[in-house]
């Protein structure tokens, strides 16, 4: 598990009624405990950071204190710049201990001259944990050092400070422990650390549930890329909606406008021409390319090979009929493009499986139940557990992400899957997996890789399609949908 991984699931732990201050009281006598299995009570010296890892440290103290140990706690940094609500909360705990009757001392440093030699029996390192980044300020440098030189048995909280958490590595110094406390899950850097500095690693269940990782939640918008503030158009994704036929117009058109209300720079449709002047009547913000006449035919794809070569990604089959000869070309195109692609709506019963598992790129499938058959040739079944263990061996088979819509959507890519909650009933009216999939090309086009795209969208898309029913009941339609993408967007956390 990485960092980002851990913020996403401490998040949407939050979601679900847990708080992290639940969290962090979790962490901190899990730590305890550790120290309970290995010593005896005995003085304790406490450096603690000004984040999350130093509140761990806090809580940890008052379990110690309960079980009879001397505790002094040094703050690297002033109070006033511990970032974590709940840390300071943690911290004001311990200010309101009677410290002339408790076994407890609170040093604040902001100087490391303030820092001396520990003769602790037992020494906890709660200074940055997951949370060390570039190279090590003073005094949390000194503070190392001290720890390092002492005699002590120390434990590291979460991870020892100075180890890099995504790498393991160490690039100027860091606490060498005896023992390493991390919480839910292993983190990557802990997988790659030098026993050194890492000491015996034990994780521990801090009472996050399965639900926070499995299933897309807020937290998961975290990981939504961040606008360059000095990037120019075009910078921030080019999608290409390949889609509409005779019958139907409005299709290319809702995934295009989502598309844009999802960040992408440039939407373009290629669509035949019959329907070009009504897709531009839609809105005058898309750029509308007209194809052959009624359908999408053989003579069409030079041009549309054209198009691609300025997109950062295509969705593909929002209303584009059933032609035999559309399948025909849409299977010779496949072959030339070499981008990530959407493949939804009637290109899923146009396309095979042998040429989708050899495409040189990345593609995601959003079919419904009936599409998922048509294309797989394999019914959904009707539990959820074995719908996962068919959508998890379909991708697998395919070698690309699957997106099952549903009441719950179920993403895999063949090794992880995902589950999504949101959206309502009233997001079975025609053109929300339209609306979905221009939300999926539009991550795509931004840089997310294919899994991330998918199950983001999903998340965004049901999120949008909630708070449209908030507004509108389950009588909305699918362009009330776009309306709240933005602001699903603006619930980053």
């Amino acid at each position: 598990m990485n960092i980002m991984d851990m913020m996403v699931v401490d998040a949407n732990a939050e979601a679900l009624g847990i708080s992290k201050t639940l969290l962090m009281e979790n962490a901190g006598k899990c730590i305890a405990q550790k120290i309970f299995e290995i010593s005896k009570p005995c003085k304790v010296n406490i450096y603690a950071g000004t984040g999350g890892n130093g509140g761990d440290g806090f809580v940890t103290a008052r379990y110690l204190l309960n079980h009879g140990f001397e505790v002094e706690i040094f703050l690297i940094g002033h109070p006033s710049r511990i970032s974590s609500p709940e840390s300071l909360k943690n911290w004001e705990v311990l200010h309101k201990l009677n410290i002339e009757t408790s076994s407890i001392v609170l040093n604040i440093i902001e100087d490391h001259s303030q820092l001396g030699f520990s003769s602790a029996e037992l020494v906890l390192d709660a200074i940055l944990g997951t949370g060390t980044k570039g190279k090590l300020r003073e005094p949390v440098s000194k503070a190392i050092d001290i720890i390092n030189s002492s005699n002590s048995t120390v434990i590291a909280v979460d991870i020892p400070t100075g180890l890099d958490p995504q790498t393991g590595m160490v690039e100027h110094k860091a606490v060498k422990a005896d023992f390493t406390v991390t919480f839910h899950k292993e983190k990557i850097g802990l997988k790659n650390a030098d026993e050194e500095y890492l000491g015996d690693l034990k994780v521990c269940d801090i009472g996050i549930p399965e639900e926070a990782e499995l299933y897309t939640g807020p937290g998961d918008l975290l990981r939504l890329t961040q606008r360059n503030i000095n990037s120019h158009k075009g910078q921030n994704g080019n999608l290409l909606v390949l889609g509409g036929s005779k019958d139907y117009s409005g299709a290319p058109a809702l995934a295009a406008i989502s598309a844009l209300r999802s960040g992408v720079d440039i939407s373009v449709i290629a669509c035949p021409k019959c329907v070009t002047s009504t897709i531009r009547s839609y809105s005058p913000d898309l750029i509308v390319k007209s194809l052959s006449n009624n359908y999408v035919t053989f003579d069409d794809t030079a041009k549309i090979l054209e198009l691609s070569k300025n997109a950062n990604s295509m969705v593909i089959g929002c209303g584009i009929g059933r032609e035999e000869e559309t399948g025909l070309a849409l299977t010779e195109m496949i072959e030339k493009i070499n981008m990530p692609i959407v493949i939804d709506a009637d290109a899923l019963k146009l396309l095979n499986l042998d040429l989708i598992k050899h495409y040189r790129n990345e593609v995601i499938l959003t079919p419904h139940k009936a599409e998922f058959k048509a294309f797989f040739g394999v019914d959904v079944p009707k539990k959820l557990d074995n719908q996962i263990d068919t959508i998890l061996e379909c991708s697998k088979k395919c070698k690309c992400t699957v997106l099952l819509k549903g009441s719950t959507d179920i993403i895999s890519n063949g090794d992880k899957i995902k589950l999504n909650s949101t959206g309502n009933p009233g997001m079975t009216v025609g053109g929300t997996g339209d609306v979905l999939a221009g939300i999926v090309g539009a991550l795509v086009a931004q840089g997310h890789e294919a899994f991330e795209a998918a199950y983001l969208g999903s998340f965004i898309n049901g999120n949008a399609g909630d708070l449209a029913a908030e507004e509108y009941g389950y009588n909305l339609i699918a362009s009330d949908i776009w309306k709240y993408i933005p602001q699903v967007f603006k619930r980053r956390i």
